[in-house]
């Protein structure tokens, strides 16, 4: 902000040029969130978006250089608000046993979905990406997806004492993130009509981490005892 004297004398304030633009891009992003969420990619428009933004019908493409590139980064941005790679790497490099490290990315991850509400766009995106991939779905896993996979395949690695490429680990990465992706893509509300004992307060946040920590030691070890038969 810079002041300037009125006609009257009063100082007057006004918004400086690239302050005014970052906020649109600000609107325009969260806007742009919660249209991909309700409508998906292939559905959403660019003129819904700056009508919801309130900005005009060519600001999409001047800030973000088209709905492509508007959708990669909200997908993208997505992932980092839920799972930051930053914060999934220190919840892990802080533990030394393999149970632990396990231990400790499950509880951060569930710890963020349980708490998000059932109207985040965030989750409704990624939902729909995950269910129906699109045209940007390979530069968002290459940046956000894959880097925490093998975060996940090092430690399963770890607790089933095999090679990272060995098939066990691959598949038991997969029995670990199964819950989790449900987590992530089933609509709350269905999930308590289906499971209405299971619970997403505060409360029973440790017993559901202690379920799926539980859960997955026991069948990654259980797997690892048969891998080489």
């Amino acid at each position: 902000m810079r002041s300037r004297i009125s006609d009257r004398g009063r100082p007057r304030q006004i918004l400086e040029p690239k302050t005014h633009e970052q906020g649109t891009r600000r609107r325009l992003f969260e806007a742009a969130g919660r249209v991909f969420a309700e409508k998906g990619y292939d559905r959403a428009t660019g003129k819904e978006i700056c009508s919801r933004a309130g900005a005009n019908t060519a600001a999409v493409n001047y800030h973000f250089g088209g709905m492509e590139a508007l959708y990669a980064e909200v997908v993208a941005e997505a992932y980092r608000r839920l799972i930051r790679l930053d914060a999934l790497s220190a919840a892990v490099a802080g533990q030394t046993h393999p149970a632990a490290k396990l231990r400790a990315g499950i509880e951060l991850i569930a710890r963020t979905l349980t708490g998000q509400g059932s109207g985040s766009w965030e989750l409704r995106v990624i939902g729909r990406e995950i269910v129906s991939p699109s045209p940007v779905a390979d530069s968002v896993r290459d940046r956000e997806i894959f880097p925490k996979t093998r975060i996940l395949a090092s430690i399963v690695s770890e607790l089933m004492g095999l090679p990272q490429d060995h098939p066990a680990v691959a598949r038991g990465c997969m029995s670990v993130a199964g819950p989790i992706f449900m987590l992530l893509v089933m609509d709350r509300s269905s999930m308590r009509r289906l499971f209405p004992k299971l619970g997403f307060g505060r409360d029973e946040l440790d017993r559901l981490v202690d379920h799926l920590v539980r859960f997955a030691l026991a069948g990654l070890e259980s797997v690892a005892a048969t891998a080489n038969e």
